[in-house]
């Protein structure tokens, strides 16, 4: 969506063709979308143990698949990720695309197999990942950038801004859900020797780390809209509060009572839902091409 309501409109604008055509663009989405499967896989992989505790009754690993053609399918989605973001350099003017989605798969790796035991480091992990997925839209068109002079009717300082505070809005949202999906999580981690936060910090200190983040994220889309207002963007500024900001105040609420593994499971679905609403607020910044 990032792509077609805000990236091509704003080329569209200034006459020129982006970097992406609709085929590569398509191709970088499949590109994606192996790399996020790859990652499932790996970490249903090394979570078996700790999922039977947490999840029992959503094990697909030794279940529906056995775990050697969860590794073999790793392999595969691993490896067509990584080569059509090599085909999409080579066909385009793209840089590094093939590069930074191996990137992705080895970290994707290193955090399954350790970092998301570890304290916090996991967490931001997967949210800096989430936020490269907006953020590898605007590293695309770097070539425009670097050896055009003739894109001065491009909005270069509006693309940052768009590009930059998506991926913002995508790291702390993911953020908050991974920490609630940390105490979610907390008896079958505890068992088998992580040190996430809420083991490390406890219930009551995660949380607050938690509510702080949702103020801090709260705000600055209040911030926002109230600008949006003053520009005359209406139905923006009230989509952006009642199916954005108001979920989150409710996130905000309903964390302060959480206690079990089902309060945390509702608020991590609730974020979700935030994640997809703020999503679909590119298309009131979309225009006609």
């Amino acid at each position: 969506m990032f792509e077609y309501f805000i990236v091509k409109p704003l080329f569209h604008e200034a006459h020129l063709n982006n970097v992406l055509n609709n085929f590569s663009f398509f191709l970088l989405t499949i590109s994606i979308i192996f790399i996020g499967a790859a990652g499932y896989a790996i970490n249903d992989y090394f979570d078996l143990n700790i999922d039977l505790i947490n999840k029992p009754n959503k094990l697909v690993v030794d279940k529906t698949i056995s775990r050697r053609w969860v590794i073999l399918w790793h392999l595969i989605f691993s490896f067509l990720g990584v080569a059509i973001g090599f085909y999409i350099d080579f066909t385009t003017k793209t840089m590094f695309i093939g590069l930074f989605n191996a990137v992705c798969v080895f970290l994707l790796f290193i955090y399954s197999a350790s970092l998301k035991k570890k304290f916090l480091i996991g967490n931001i992990l997967v949210s800096l990942i989430t936020a490269w997925t907006i953020l590898i839209l605007w590293w695309a068109e770097q070539y425009y950038f670097l050896t055009y002079q003739n894109y001065a009717g491009l909005n270069v300082h509006k693309l940052f801004r768009f590009s930059f505070l998506y991926a913002g809005f995508a790291f702390i949202i993911s953020l908050i859900r991974e920490v609630i999906k940390d105490m979610e999580d907390v008896e079958g981690d505890r068992r088998y020797g992580c040190k996430t936060m809420p083991i490390v910090w406890g219930l009551n200190s995660t949380k607050i780390f938690t509510l702080v983040w949702i103020v801090v994220l709260a705000a600055v889309l209040l911030l926002l809209q109230v600008y949006v207002l003053f520009i005359g963007w209406w139905i923006t500024a009230l989509y952006g509060f009642f199916f954005i900001t108001l979920p989150l105040l409710q996130v905000f609420r309903k964390l302060l009572v959480a206690r079990t593994s089902n309060d945390f499971h509702a608020l991590s679905t609730l974020v979700k839902i935030i994640m997809f609403t703020g999503i679909v607020s590119m298309i009131f910044f979309w225009k006609p091409i």
